[in-house]
């Protein structure tokens, strides 16, 4: 059955996603590391980083070296991101935006990507925060941005603080150890597992659901319910019985 007090009275500002394996399912450096050979290195790095260390400048560095991704390589990741879209998700972003929400994405994966990512999500660039990519005058790879906070496992709470100035009342959705952090800097933190599931990660949380259908129960209140349509409506009635299940 559903918690006591599942339902929020007082309604959220912002709604911010992770990327990979939330939004997409799959994980974008991983895609490229099957692209260029080197798939079982570096997907034995993410499980690392998702599962038991978290994400670290040396390791997010390591994976690059070893996949070496081209400009096009990274423009192809863009494309089967939004391929790969998690079922409903789509329609539950536009359900949010017309309900006055400002819809985040917060990554550490590529920005080009997951540019293309949002772009199709119809969610505006300025609302996304990724790890820039650099290529030589032959589009081949020149390195990233090694200044990023997001490369830090810590570092999605840089940007989750700077969004609580405009928007305090913040949902955060997310699969990994990086996204876990900002558990106590949001008004509420959804655990994702549909596209990976993480025991140790739905341990943690409050909420961990496998169906964004369930996301919007959990991200509307009774009144913002109230004035979804009838399409979008019958997705949230879809999320109550996934939850009471």
């Amino acid at each position: 059955m559903l918690k006591q007090n599942w339902q929020i009275t007082e309604p959220f500002t912002a709604v911010i996603f992770d990327c990979d394996g939330t939004l997409t399912a799959i994980e974008g450096i991983d895609y490229l590391a099957e692209l260029r050979g080197v798939y079982t290195q570096v997907a034995s790095l993410t499980q690392q980083a998702m599962a038991e260390t978290g994400l670290t400048p040396a390791l997010y560095e390591q994976r690059l070296d070893l996949v070496q991704p081209s400009q096009a390589d990274i423009l192809q990741l863009g494309v089967e991101y939004c391929h790969r879209l998690m079922p409903y998700i789509a329609q539950v972003i536009t359900a949010l935006q017309e309900l006055n929400k400002a819809v985040y994405i917060i990554s550490a994966g590529l920005k080009p990507a997951v540019n293309s990512l949002a772009a199709h999500l119809s969610i505006p660039s300025d609302r996304v925060k990724a790890v820039d990519i650099f290529f030589d005058d032959k589009n081949a790879y020149h390195g990233f941005d090694l200044k990023s906070p997001l490369i830090h496992n810590q570092g999605k709470q840089n940007f989750v603080k700077e969004i609580q100035k405009m928007y305090p009342q913040i949902l955060y959705i997310g699969d990994g150890l990086n996204d876990l952090a900002v558990r106590g800097d949001v008004a509420r933190f959804v655990g994702f597992g549909g596209a990976f599931y993480r025991n140790h990660i739905a341990r943690a949380c409050d909420f961990y659901i496998t169906d964004f259908a369930a996301l919007l129960p959990l991200a509307l209140t009774d009144v913002e319910s109230k004035q979804l349509d009838l399409s979008v409506a019958a997705l949230y009635q879809k999320g109550l019985e996934i939850l009471n299940n």
